[in-house]
């Protein structure tokens, strides 16, 4: 009769099943559970911050630099913009040249205009450019003594009579569209402004959904 006799190998490969089986589901093996699962969170929160922080950065190089949304603070615009409208403004328009006649463009405030509202920036339409001469006269807006075609704004609109104005080289004449009396804070009441004020060309009304359109 055989008698058992024990395998070498076969000894060696059961110790060695029973001593990874103790390295994985013994008590030691649950601290290492856990860090892993703990590595894993912090990188994904790691991961989420830069994320965000490389959004934002984004966002305010766009915004610095390229182009911005401004909220019209006024009825000034109207009827082309009304108050609450949201428009894109491009920041790049003027790098490398001037605002033209009949551009929207937003600018600071200038330094010797009364602050109202807290509101710091304006938009209004320009009108004539450093050394042009306007004035109103018979209802109409004149320029170096020619009518100014202003197809911007609706049929019969009249604008009150003002003296003429040469505009100094480097600044500009601007005005709201809305030509009611006393609808408009603009250079007509404060003069011609500097072109270096000028932040970007308004380009496109974007909010609210309704009034979406190029400028």
């Amino acid at each position: 009769m055989a008698t058992p006799h024990n395998d070498p190998a076969h000894s060696d490969w059961e110790r060695a099943e029973a001593d990874y089986r103790s390295s994985t589901s013994g008590p030691e093996a649950e601290p290492t559970v856990r860090s892993d699962r703990t590595r894993r969170h912090v990188r994904s929160v790691i991961e989420w911050i830069v994320a965000i922080v490389g959004a934002v950065a984004v966002a305010w190089l766009i915004q610095a630099h390229l182009v911005q949304a401004f909220v019209i603070p006024s009825g000034s615009m109207e009827p082309t913009l009304v108050d609450r409208d949201r428009v894109v403004v491009n920041k790049q328009s003027y790098r490398s040249g001037t605002p033209s006649q009949g551009d929207v463009v937003v600018f600071s405030r200038p330094p010797d205009v009364p602050l109202e509202d807290g509101i710091d920036d304006l938009i209004k339409r320009v009108v004539a450019v450093g050394g042009e001469t306007v004035e109103a006269r018979d209802g109409r807006v004149w320029v170096d003594g020619e009518p100014l075609e202003e197809d911007y704004l609706p049929e019969a609109t009249t604008t009150q009579d003002f003296d003429a104005v040469t505009v100094p080289h480097g600044h500009l004449f601007v005005m709201g569209d809305n030509r009611g009396p006393a609808m408009s804070y603009d250079s007509r009441f404060f003069g011609p402004i500097d072109a270096d004020l000028v932040v970007g060309r308004a380009f496109a009304v974007v909010w609210p959904p309704g009034n979406m359109s190029g400028l």
